[in-house]
């Protein structure tokens, strides 16, 4: 065997420590991912280097919160308040009231800003309307919230499994006024009239955001098709209320989450609710800002003055947010709510 060339140089390995890589990836449309500043710095806005005063909330607790928390874990339910890592939750959970996310805890379609898990779900709980019904029962609530994730995998989209918890609640609670924040069943008449059928007190979709924005932040969804199905909810059961939420912060102007609330009240819808986006993970899209409080405030005078029942305009509202006082406050205006203004 030949020997090894004298001219051959053999250098030791050196073991070279590993330094992270603070080169921001980018991920289309949603800003960049490890840019070396604290996780929480980079869920801001641009340039802004902590959360306004506004934007702070007490970590829950308290006796109700920790009552209501075993309540849902003993039932094995899903609630959107923890999905959506909901601001409010402390304080809504210690008033005793909460929203029930059924059919599931994996969504059809990705929204670019919510942070429940999306994917392929699996299977279809028939047993939950009774189940959330048992709970409401057992927390004593008087105004209950149910919502889903989407489930476009199946044909109605879920409206049966909603209409059965609606139904199995008045049973169970005949004093519990129910309301149902709905996806939009992707038009479908069917799955809106079994929902209205089973008469829930509130009928909610949520637009989200303003028309410009809907190709980047609902790709999935269409403006014109959520405005549709409010105002065929409404028309399916007259004198009913309806209502739809709206999330700014995401690059729209004043003048257009204006037009939303005028399109919102075209289409029958009486009651409204209009929070800040916030940035769940680097992986969802940026918010573009921070609206100020009497931005909110603007927007709740504006929307009273186009004839709504009740606008619930604020940093930190959510769509469930004084969810009972909204129904409330359309029941006592009854003759703004279902009537589009012109």
């Amino acid at each position: 065997m030949d020997s090894p060339s004298s001219d051959r140089v053999v250098r030791p390995k050196v073991s070279l420590p590993v330094l992270p890589d603070r080169r921001p990836d980018l991920i289309p449309g949603r800003g960049p991912v490890g840019d070396g500043r604290p996780m929480w710095q980079q869920l801001l806005p641009a340039g802004v280097e902590r959360r306004p005063g506004w934007l702070t909330v007490k970590m829950p607790v308290g006796g109700r919160y920790q009552e209501l928390d075993r309540i849902m874990r003993g039932k094995r339910l899903n609630t959107v308040c923890e999905e959506a890592r909901c601001p409010n939750i402390g304080e809504c959970w210690g008033y005793g009231t909460a929203t029930f996310m059924i059919l599931g805890d994996i969504c059809t379609r990705a929204c670019a800003f919510c942070a429940v898990t999306s994917g392929r779900p699996t299977g279809l709980d028939l047993e939950e309307p009774e189940r959330v019904a048992e709970a409401v029962a057992e927390m004593g609530l008087r105004h209950a919230v149910i919502t889903s994730v989407d489930r476009d995998d199946l044909p109605d989209g879920g409206a049966a499994i909603f209409a059965r918890t609606v139904e199995a609640i008045h049973r169970r609670v005949p004093g519990c006024q129910v309301e149902v924040l709905t996806p939009d069943f992707q038009g479908s008449e069917a799955s809106i009239a079994r929902v209205v059928g089973a008469a829930p007190e509130i009928f909610n979709h949520n637009i989200e955001t303003v028309a410009r924005l809907y190709p980047r932040v609902r790709p999935k969804s269409l403006y014109p098709r959520s405005l549709s199905v409010l105002r065929r909810a409404g028309e399916l059961r007259p004198g009913s209320q309806t209502k739809s939420g709206l999330m700014v912060g995401l690059g729209e102007t004043m003048e257009e989450a204006k037009e939303v609330l005028v399109d919102l009240r075209r289409h029958g819808v009486g009651l409204v609710t209009i929070g800040q986006y916030l940035r769940p993970s680097l992986k969802h899209i940026r918010c573009e800002r921070f609206w100020r409080p009497e931005e909110f405030l603007e927007l709740r005078e504006f929307g009273m003055s186009l004839g709504f029942a009740h606008v619930e305009s604020g940093p930190l509202v959510r769509s469930s947010y004084h969810a009972h006082e909204q129904a409330g406050a359309g029941a006592a205006r009854p003759g703004r709510v279902g009537s589009g203004a012109e």
